[in-house]
């Protein structure tokens, strides 16, 4: 497994028979690489899976998945406002359901957060956020948690799926901090690599992972720190 991260929450997982991205904000994402583009990151994706419908997850997928006719998994909301916008190749789903796509399976997952889409100053409602489970058969199984604050119900997704790579928003204020995915890391997870996501993006939040791997304590021997642009066998 392939993983690249591209700033903020945008990855993309290269597997044998697929590449997938994860919320592709890469157009106005001031962490994505200037010598980058989006038709260079876009180049041969055959799924795109969105975690949740704020414009920093949404990013370009339509425009990707119009492109390269990828599909789109996502909750069931997002992927009927998509199909209002021209998409056809939707894989719907919801909390609770693993799918198999052939290459893997993927499965969404509670996450503490809010999901909408603003448009002409209007906000629409997208659905319940989510994580998301990606089993690829022999190989390790990930874990992107999607924005989300700690909850107790990590627990059961930890005892489902035994996830052993965990990409962790730690950006604060509009996520957990850095000690606070530090605890869930810590209590609820047996991570073998983790990787910081959502920080150092805006001003606003977070601009280092300092905070999130101090408080790992020896647990921070397991963090992949990431570049945007960045790749790494896992």
């Amino acid at each position: 497994m392939r993983l690249t991260w591209y700033g903020h929450s945008a990855f993309k997982i290269e597997i044998e028979g697929a590449s997938i991205l994860i919320d592709p904000f890469l157009t106005g994402n001031p962490s994505f690489p200037e010598t980058l583009t989006v038709d260079e990151v876009s180049d041969g994706v055959t799924h795109v899976v969105l975690t949740h419908g704020h414009d920093d997850h949404i990013g370009d997928a339509v425009d990707i998945l119009k492109k390269t006719g990828a599909q789109l998994t996502s909750n069931f909301e997002i992927c009927m406002w998509a199909g209002r916008q021209g998409i056809e190749n939707i894989n719907p789903m919801n909390s609770g359901g693993l799918v198999n796509t052939g290459p893997f399976k993927v499965a969404l997952t509670r996450a503490d957060h809010s999901s909408s889409k603003q448009t002409d100053g209007e906000a629409i409602y997208l659905g319940n956020p989510h994580g998301v489970i990606i089993e690829v058969p022999g190989q390790k199984v990930l874990y992107h948690m999607g924005d989300t604050d700690i909850f107790s119900d990590m627990a059961l997704i930890n005892e489902i799926y035994r996830p052993k790579i965990g990409l962790v928003p730690i950006g604060d204020r509009f996520t957990m901090g850095g000690k606070v995915a530090a605890m869930a890391c810590d209590r609820f997870f047996e991570f073998d690599t983790i990787v910081p996501c959502h920080f150092g993006t805006f001003p606003i939040i977070d601009q280092t992972s300092e905070t999130f791997t101090s408080a790992l304590g020896e647990k921070a021997a397991a963090v992949l720190q990431l570049k945007p642009g960045a790749a790494a066998e896992i």
